[in-house]
């Protein structure tokens, strides 16, 4: 493993993330199994038992809990690795040591020290009649890699669909954690919840520690969850049982909970999340935590406190706007709907709340937008990046004006646009003028929480450091306007144009390329031409 970055011949964070991007999803064809993976941890010499491993499924939640057992793994003073997905805005953000996603260089430097790896698993896959290395596969590969060079005590993995065939589960997690089972991906999981159970169930390993969280499902997916932890002879950790949410208060910016696990209890918690179901993902990550820390009995409240306080959960209810209060939700299905609904109509009063959504083809749109109904007051349905999968907004409308009438439905194609009208909605009936009670609501897939997220990231003007003597108002520093302008048509092209429809992949918007403060209004008139 390399101690500094090698030479690149000029690679860029964009190139190595449409090299990977480009290659097949591990669920394209049915009959895969861990053989690939298995694989490429033979060749790299297995550097997964170099560290204790969380390994984290669910149908909604994974993401949430991971990130708060890793914090609270860091907080102890752990060095820690955590693999998410998906990303939101860039591929770095899957990758994080020590609660920092790796930077461009890091990336790529790991991807340079793998790559070999790769083409002669692929050189196997392919003379044996197989399919090559998936994109998931190879990015499970790396953070495995990354993990053992920097090198991590212990590494949270958060399994990208399933679980029993899920890339990461070539790994064997100290502790397993199967958060709430619902519907979702039926056409490669199943199509009830049991079966879907069983497939989550397969991330329990021998002698391990199974954390199950609370299960809508329970009469179902409980028996299934705890044979299988029976048969692998793991420790059971059952919310509700040996493991509770002794209570929870609203508080600003997010919850104080007391949990219970099977070590001690912890009271007056602050948790940086709105929703009941925080909390429930909280208590997981917490008796996670508590199988890895090396430490005996319970550990200690302040430092639980200060990491579960401080954790940070990129389009999960994330408001990112006042005046009005804008927030963005990646939840995609009929569960995430629900706790997206419930952590609204317990924190915020909103007199008028408009939905900006977008969704993809293969989810239950109509009963996602039916439990939404009841608490917004109109909805715009919309378009986000990914051309292929996104379900597009004519169908989107048809199926929304179903469920909330004619009359509260808007469609606009572009998500700048719509994002844009929303707020003129709010605005123009908030008499006051300071956004109180009146919100937008922007959510309906990761892909479009992350559109919005680089839509509406606010950033320094850098003139604003500059004497008022030396400040352009008005007009770009560069004093050729038509260049400059071009700049920015060329900007908002990379943000919303078909970035890999070469590939005919999700195109992937990149950190850096809208400008500071740049509005949805904005955006739009660059698009179009019309800003000059």
């Amino acid at each position: 493993m390399s101690f500094e970055h090698p030479k690149t011949n000029g690679v860029t964070i964009r190139e190595v993330e449409r090299e990977i991007m480009s290659r097949r999803t591990t669920h394209e064809q049915l009959g895969h199994d861990l053989e690939v993976m298995d694989l490429m941890l033979d060749l790299l010499g297995h550097p997964e038992d170099t560290f204790r491993i969380i390994h984290i499924t669910g149908t909604n939640g994974k993401g949430s809990t991971a990130r708060m057992a890793e914090a609270i793994c860091r907080a102890y003073g752990m060095r820690t690795g955590l693999f998410t997905s998906p990303h939101l805005q860039k591929i770095n953000e899957r990758i994080a040591v020590d609660g920092q996603q790796l930077s461009d260089d890091d990336f790529i430097d790991t991807w340079m020290q793998i790559k070999d790896f790769v083409a002669l698993v692929d050189q196997k896959m392919k003379a044996d009649g197989k399919a090559p290395m998936s994109y998931f596969e190879i990015l499970t590969a790396m953070a495995v890699w990354k993990f053992a060079d920097a090198p991590v005590d212990v590494a949270v993995f958060e399994v990208g669909m399933g679980g029993r065939w899920d890339a990461t589960n070539a790994l064997n997690g100290d502790a397993a954690v199967i958060g709430p089972v619902d519907m979702d991906h039926m056409q490669w999981l199943g199509d009830t919840p049991a079966k879907i159970a069983t497939e989550k169930a397969g991330i329990i390993k021998h002698e391990s520690t199974a954390i199950i969280g609370a299960q809508p499902h329970e009469a179902e997916v409980m028996p299934i969850l705890e044979q299988a932890a029976v048969k692998q002879h793991a420790t059971l950790i059952r919310d509700g049982e040996e493991m509770e949410v002794v209570s929870r208060q609203p508080a600003v910016g997010g919850q104080v909970v007391t949990l219970r696990t099977p070590n001690g209890t912890y009271e007056d918690i602050p948790v940086a999340k709105f929703g009941e179901h925080q909390a429930h993902n909280a208590l997981a990550a917490l008796a996670a935590a508590e199988t890895v820390i090396p430490v005996a009995g319970q550990l200690t409240q302040d430092v639980v406190a200060e990491a579960l306080g401080g954790v940070k959960i990129p389009g999960r209810i994330e408001q990112v706007r006042t005046s009005p209060t804008i927030i963005i939700d990646g939840g995609h299905n009929v569960n995430a709907a629900e706790s997206l609904r419930a952590a609204l109509e317990e924190n915020y009063s909103f007199e008028q709340l408009v939905g900006v959504v977008a969704m993809m083809e293969d989810k239950q749109v109509e009963e996602y937008l039916g439990t939404l109904e009841p608490i917004l007051s109109q909805i715009i349905v919309t378009e986000n990046s990914w051309r292929d999968r996104v379900m597009p907004a004519e169908e989107l409308e048809k199926i929304a004006v179903g469920v909330f009438g004619r009359d509260r439905v808007t469609r606009i194609d572009n998500l700048p646009d719509a994002i844009q009208e929303a707020v003129n909605m709010v605005d123009a009936d908030d008499e006051l003028g300071v956004g109180y009670g009146h919100g937008v609501l922007i959510c309906g897939s990761f892909v479009t929480a992350g559109d919005a997220r680089t839509l509406l990231a606010e950033k320094k003007n850098p003139e604003l450091a500059l004497p008022k003597a030396q400040r352009v108002v008005g007009k770009p520093k560069d004093s050729d306007d038509a260049a400059s302008a071009k700049k920015d048509e060329d900007i908002v092209s990379e943000v919303f144009g078909d970035t890999f429809g070469d590939f005919g992949v999700r195109q992937v918007p990149f950190e850096g390329e809208s400008e500071p403060g740049t509005t949805a209004e904005q955006l739009r008139r660059k698009q179009n031409g019309d800003d000059k």
